[in-house]
């Protein structure tokens, strides 16, 4: 188990790499005035661009979905990668070697094992692509042709070859300076009787990434009728190659999947090109085993536990499509997403369908998806006899359990109602009785078990809105400690609503505290001396807390905006605080480099000439509350603490932020 990382190793990384530069990965920026670059959110659709980065500040916003953070929080949530890995990767890409602690861990073996095995099937992958254009590949290429892909398609997935010789690619990795332990170890080559010779000889090869699109694997496929091993041989299980947690095509899919709350799940590497190359860009397949529980755990991290995603199986018609797509069936209550099935039409799988029909017939195949609980309902009513009293019943029986655990109320009614005309039993009602007793049976075994705590049957996350990992967001606290580095453990704060502070009555509040945060030289050291009660809304007096507790602007240095992001109570003002740090001040974008003590000024006295107008209707209300037969000494003491808060306020109304 790897221990903590550094955390100055943490704060080197986070300053290491330009937030724009990663973002710019992702989506087009332009200018946005203030130093601040826009452009339309990778996170929800939108027309008009109102995610804002400022690279000054190492942070981004999106000002309609609000979701924000630093580089870090920006690759977690884009990626979907934890802590932990995150800076490591973005370490390994900044040349920044990382330490580690506690834990019995020894950095410079193990990580150093993980860096060198990725390294090793990234030479590999570009090794093999390389041979693709040799002669002897030439059995390869026809293949490719043969099912529709050209070089083009090839170059796009990384489809290479692995020549027929028993030791060229080990050859070609010990020159750049790989043992053969690695290499062994890595998958990439096996024991043989004179030292490792070439896991894969003679074979068409697919690289397999993970979810972050770094090489972890290979799936090659057979060429030659001599060729005495399986039809498609796989990577062995490694330090890096999990075939139960991979799969193929997902760092090409996943920005689609989670834009369109769709994933396709098919079962070749051919098939997930060919879908790819017709348009349906969400389409991913395992690696040589059936769909199972880690697969799905991927994918709920992509779709975000949507209740309005999809998820599409595609099979072939004949039985054992059928059979595997009954066994999707039975995982199915593990998604929040609806699941689908669609049946290629005559035993064609997608590759077959675009080679024979186009890339239009793929596209259809998709559309025209079929709900999965309903393809399993059809699939049990067709195994019994319901000519017969017996047969209806015991089809009955065994359906309705299926159409209790639909997830979507209404459609479970509908689908009861559907099943009574399907056995061709004339009282409807008592179907429909029949699985509503069946569903609150499940639901009674659900609370009994604490799934129904966990948000629905079969559900693993909690205290996220939506059900998302906890551990996995950019709401998490990076600081010291297992939850920052992606501890599954780790408590999760509420987000909660999104807070509009925009009006009239606390713009001044709102400007000033923007100020404090995007250039506290300039307020500082006046700020300071402004309590939160100067601040009438309650969420902008917990920001001028936070900024306080984080050493006020007078303390101000690199880490003054970590520091205050941390020191906000929860969620919802730590949001505030990204927000306010990332928008722009209210100048006109003609003026917005002459940002200086004069403009911030202004804002001091405003909210500060708020504060006192306020004091004196209270000193006001005083006076009233006395009444006509009020002591001399009570009165006098209103009217002293009156006339000295009318000469202040005269003051901040004649010369400004000159008279605090």
């Amino acid at each position: 188990m790897a221990g903590r990382i550094n955390d100055d190793d943490v704060k080197a990384v986070r300053a290491a790499v330009p937030i724009d530069a990663v973002v710019s990965e992702y989506l087009q920026l332009r200018n946005a005035g203030g130093g601040n670059l826009k452009g339309l959110c990778p996170f929800h659709d939108e027309k008009t661009p109102s995610f804002q980065v400022s690279p000054s500040k190492g942070l981004y916003y999106c000002f309609g979905c609000q979701e924000g953070g630093d580089t870090v929080d920006f690759i977690m949530k884009i990626d979907h990668l934890s802590f932990a890995e995150t800076i490591e990767r973005l370490a390994s890409q900044s040349g920044i070697t990382l330490r580690y602690e506690e834990g019995g861990y020894t950095p410079g073996r193990q990580q150093g094992e993980r860096t060198r095995l990725v390294e090793a099937h990234k030479a590999a992958a570009q090794f093999y692509v390389e041979q693709l254009d040799r002669p002897e590949a030439e059995i390869g290429r026809t293949f490719l042709a043969q099912r529709g892909f050209d070089q083009a398609a090839a170059q796009h997935f990384g489809v290479g070859y692995s020549p027929a010789g028993w030791d060229h690619l080990v050859r070609f990795l010990r020159g750049r300076g790989f043992t053969d332990k690695e290499l062994i170890v890595s998958g990439l080559a096996q024991e043989g009787r004179r030292g490792p010779i070439d896991r894969f000889r003679g074979r068409l090869m697919w690289p397999i990434r993970d979810i972050a699109g770094e090489v972890v694997g290979f799936g090659a496929r057979k060429l030659r009728e001599d060729d005495n091993g399986p039809k498609y041989l796989n990577t062995p299980e490694t330090p890096l190659y999990r075939k139960s947690q991979v799969l193929y095509g997902i760092d090409l899919a996943k920005k689609d999947i989670a834009k369109s709350s769709r994933a396709v799940v098919v079962e070749g590497y051919t098939d997930v090109m060919a879908c790819h190359l017709a348009g349906v860009t969400t389409a991913i397949a395992t690696c040589g085993t059936s769909f199972g529980g880690d697969h799905i755990k991927i994918l709920r991290r992509l779709l975000m536990d949507n209740s309005g995603a999809e998820v599409v199986f595609t099979f072939d018609g004949d039985a054992a499509g059928q059979k595997a797509a009954l066994r999707a069936f039975e995982d199915d209550q593990k998604f929040a997403a609806e699941t689908y099935i669609a049946i290629t039409p005559g035993g064609m799988d997608p590759c077959e369908l675009r080679l024979a029909e186009g890339d239009e017939a793929v596209r259809t195949l998709v559309d025209r998806r079929t709900q999965l609980f309903e393809f399993a309902i059809r699939q049990i009513v067709a195994r019994h006899n319901l000519d017969t009293a017996v047969g209806r019943a015991a089809a009955l029986e065994e359906a309705a359990p299926i159409v209790a655990g639909i997830k979507n109320s209404s459609i479970q009614h509908e689908s009861a109602v559907h099943l009574a005309g399907l056995l061709g039993i004339l009282d409807t009602q008592f179907v429909v009785r029949r699985v509503s007793q069946l569903a609150r049976w499940a639901r009674e075994r659900g609370r009994g078990s604490g799934d129904e705590q966990r948000g629905r049957p079969g559900g693993e996350y909690r205290g996220r809105p939506g059900g998302a990992p906890a551990g996995d967001g950019p709401q998490q606290r990076h600081r010291g400690g297992p939850e920052a580095q992606g501890d599954p453990g780790a408590p999760v704060l509420p987000r909660g609503p999104r807070l509009d502070l925009r009006s009239p009555a606390h713009l001044a509040e709102r400007e000033l505290l923007k100020c404090a945060l995007q250039y506290p030289q300039l307020v500082s050291p006046t700020f300071d001396a402004f309590g939160a009660d100067e601040f009438t809304a309650a969420p902008y007096a917990r920001v001028r807390m936070a900024i306080a507790e984080a050493g006020g602007t007078a303390g101000a240095d690199a880490d003054y905006l970590v520091r205050v992001r941390d020191a906000a109570p929860d969620d919802t003002v730590r949001g505030l605080i990204l927000e306010l740090t990332v928008e722009p001040l209210s100048l006109p974008r003609r003026r917005q480099r002459e940002i200086d003590r004069a403009y911030v000024g202004q804002w001091l006295a405003a909210v500060r000439l708020q504060a006192v107008d306020r004091r004196i209707g209270e000193v006001h209300a005083g006076v009233q509350r006395l009444g006509p037969h009020a002591d001399a000494a009570s009165l006098g003491a209103f009217q002293e603490e009156l006339k000295a808060l009318q000469v202040y306020r005269e003051g901040l109304r004649a010369r400004g932020a000159e008279a605090l």
